[in-house]
């Protein structure tokens, strides 16, 4: 009886070191929330700066400068008056 009690024993010893949800297991657990909470912060800061630019972009409202940069980029087109400088790289 004392020799299966001992076994018992050992096995919960072994399952709090190593099992599933032992002190392994936890330490693995606690580094993937503190790298899957880096990755909300990184994902939250991207969808605020999306918001912001449909906000801007809102047909009723939009914001002309947003706008004008877009057509700029998207279209190629400038104003007779302005100066265009290309970008070394």
């Amino acid at each position: 009886m004392q020799g299966i009690a001992l076994c018992s024993l050992m096995i919960m010893g072994a399952l709090v070191i190593a099992g599933p949800s032992g002190l392994l297991a936890w330490g693995e657990n606690r580094h993937l929330l503190t790298e899957r909470q880096a990755q909300i912060r990184q994902l939250t800061q991207t969808r605020n700066r999306l918001q912001n630019r449909v906000n801007l972009l809102d047909p009723h409202h939009a914001d002309p400068d947003l706008a004008g940069e877009l057509l700029r980029s998207n279209l190629n087109v400038v104003h007779p008056d302005e100066l265009v400088l290309p970008l070394r790289r």
